[in-house]
């Protein structure tokens, strides 16, 4: 029987993005792993796991977490690491606008900092605001702020995008922040 795909990918997002060592397993510089080595370490360590739930748990990811190179032996994370990896992205000119959500018992920090990428490797932001809020309301009572990205990536600010859309960037520095009135 197949495991629940959220939590497969619950599981994967453990593994692949931040602890990778709770099973044994070691990413490549660019995050990747086999399949087969996923499996294995997984099932040594009591998670039962196949290389179905793995295809499972991606095709069905909504966010679409987690990419397998074309020849469907290796899967990574396609950003939120907290483990280091290059992802090699190439820099990117951004939109206009993109939109980061939080919860607003951040807003006091994030105005005197701005948006910091913490323990990961970079701050994300969304290309549409409804992303942004769903994103937010897992922190708590949800606010969407607006990043003047085109103007960073003038004053010299680097933007990538990851495999699933999603924005990416060192530091949003609050100059360039709408925050809501």
């Amino acid at each position: 029987m197949s495991k629940d795909p959220v939590a497969t990918s619950k599981f994967l997002s453990l593994v692949l993005r931040h602890k990778p060592e709770t099973i044994g397993l070691a990413l490549d510089a660019n995050g990747w792993v086999n399949l087969e080595e996923l499996v294995r370490q997984a099932n040594e360590c009591g998670y039962g796991l196949t290389i179905k739930d793995i295809f499972d748990a991606v095709a069905s990811s909504d966010k679409q977490r987690f990419a397998l190179d074309p020849s469907g032996q290796r899967i990574r994370a396609n950003q939120g690491h907290s483990v280091k990896v290059d992802l090699a992205l190439a820099a990117l000119q951004p939109p206009t606008l993109l939109y980061h959500g939080t919860a607003t018992r951040f807003l006091t920090s994030i105005r005197h900092a701005g948006l910091l990428k913490q323990a990961r490797h970079h701050v994300h932001l969304s290309l549409d605001a409804g992303t942004a809020a769903r994103v937010g309301s897992r922190h708590g009572q949800p606010v969407v702020l607006i990043v003047r990205a085109e103007q960073m990536s003038h004053s010299g600010h680097l933007f990538y995008r990851s495999q699933n859309g999603v924005w990416l960037t060192d530091h949003v520095p609050p100059t360039f922040i709408e925050f809501p009135l």
